[in-house]
């Protein structure tokens, strides 16, 4: 079964094609030829995961997986959230949304944090959404040179180590959007047959 991904991140492409078990191909967006930029312009993870993946199944008509992902500060109030991409300013980077994050939790001793991914599953017969979610807390420095986003400064639940400072065959293991992935992939092994 072909499965599009509706994401121009390198980066979760990269992490996804590892976790995609046989019988299902995973296309990308050049694959299918989609070169537009989604506007996400939805309040929530949901939403925005909703947009993108309706945008693409739309355009290519072929089951389409979407993920929007956000780190979510106990601290900040849920902060950065839906706007964890974006949260120093739309055209900043990674290092500068970890930046504000560092300050805005200087001297905070609450930094408890969790990683919440949701992906939108989108066919003709039906609109699924799967949650994947990692509990952890935020170091007080940038540690490790692998991962992307807010992985240097993540520590999952029970760990000494930051995801930027795994392997991605240990990230994976572990990761949100790993976890949410599984329950998009196990609906599709095991399900999709009986819903058409």
């Amino acid at each position: 079964m072909k499965v599009v991904f509706a994401s121009n991140n390198l980066n979760k492409l990269r992490e996804i094609e590892g976790l995609i078990p046989e019988g299902i191909e995973l296309l990308s967006l050049r694959d299918i030829k989609y070169y537009d930029e989604v506007e996400e312009t939805g309040q929530t993870l949901e939403e925005n995961s909703l947009i993108k993946a309706t945008a693409v199944y739309n355009f290519c008509k072929l089951a389409t997986i979407a993920d929007d992902t956000g780190l979510e500060v106990d601290a900040l109030n849920g902060q950065p959230g839906v706007y964890s991409a974006r949260y120093a300013g739309v055209h900043k980077s990674s290092s500068d949304n970890i930046l504000k994050l560092l300050t805005e939790l200087k001297g905070e001793q609450n930094r408890a944090a969790q990683f919440r991914t949701v992906f939108t599953l989108k066919t003709n017969d039906f609109t699924l959404q799967f949650e994947g979610i990692v509990s952890g807390c935020i170091s007080t420095e940038v540690r490790g040179g692998d991962g992307f986003g807010y992985d240097p400064i993540f520590f999952p639940e029970g760990l000494s180590r930051t995801f930027a400072e795994m392997s991605l065959e240990e990230k994976n293991q572990r990761s949100h959007r790993a976890r949410a992935l599984k329950k998009v992939t196990n609906f599709i092994t095991n399900e999709f047959s009986k819903i058409g």
